[in-house]
């Protein structure tokens, strides 16, 4: 039996099919900004190439928490059931915790000024043993273009507050599902500015941290108004502890990329 070529017309038709294919296929691909990688790396690793130093703490550390709603403990009852004061036990140590509910890099809050300000005006004489600065979701709707200076500006005060004291730097977690466009810009803004300075940072986003299945159990979606419940803050109080562990215990790359392990 014979087969016959296809026409001009069917194969016009083949074209068109596998461009819309493709087309489908991109567009699926990015219109998805909350879903993580296949392989997330934990780990930031510096744009000069330059791994994060392991991350060396005293046994009993002092904690500066400073960030927006999260850490201030919005939805716990009471706010001193928020993550960041519970982390406090988790490492053995003591935290200070400083959050201003609706602040953020550029944003002022409700009780507070913007991130800059709030970092200016923190004592000195707190000497933490590190820093986790978290957030900020509420930078969302602000101008894009200029919250990397804005992010810059904070840290630069932060590293001049509190020189040769370790930073890790703790992104926005979602506060809804899927993940905003805007909040994943922040993650991947927040991950590329920490990796530039060789800060560890941790991306609840990208480490896929609150999901479908756990997300109503995590988040108070009533009267907490999108923030964690006492088992969401205590879930992010054991991630976070968790990222810090992990960063005391990684290797140290030597000039030769050779790993090493940390001192002690």
């Amino acid at each position: 039996m014979t087969t016959r070529p296809p026409t001009r017309r069917r194969r016009t038709a083949l074209v068109v099919v596998g461009a819309l294919a493709v087309a489908l296929t991109v567009i699926l691909g990015i219109s998805r900004p909350w879903m993580p990688p296949a392989e997330t790396p934990p780990i930031a690793a510096a744009e000069s190439g330059v791994q994060p130093a392991p991350l060396v703490l005293p046994e009993h550390p002092k904690v500066l928490v400073f960030g927006d709603s999260w850490t201030y403990g919005s939805a716990a009852t009471p706010p001193t059931n928020g993550y960041a004061y519970l982390l406090a036990g988790l490492i053995d140590g003591t935290t200070v915790v400083d959050g201003v509910r609706g602040s953020g890099y550029q944003k002022p809050g409700l009780d507070g000024p913007d991130y800059l300000t709030r970092i200016k005006a923190l004592d000195p004489g707190i000497a933490p043993d590190l820093v986790v600065i978290e957030g900020s979701i509420n930078d969302r709707r602000e101008n894009a273009a200029a919250f990397p200076a804005a992010v810059n500006a904070a840290w630069d005060a932060l590293t001049g507050k509190f020189p040769d004291v370790p930073i890790v730097v703790l992104g926005p977690a979602p506060h809804e599902l899927p993940v905003g466009a805007s909040t994943a810009r922040i993650d991947r803004d927040l991950s590329r500015l920490a990796a530039q300075r060789a800060w560890w940072y941790i991306s609840p986003v990208q480490e896929n941290w609150i999901t479908p299945e756990n997300y109503l159990r995590l988040i108070d979606v009533g009267a907490g108004r999108r923030h964690p419940t006492n088992a969401g803050h205590e879930y992010l109080a054991e991630k976070v502890h968790d990222a810090l562990e992990r960063f005391s215990t990684a290797p140290v790359t030597a000039a030769d990329g050779a790993h090493q392990k940390p001192a002690k």
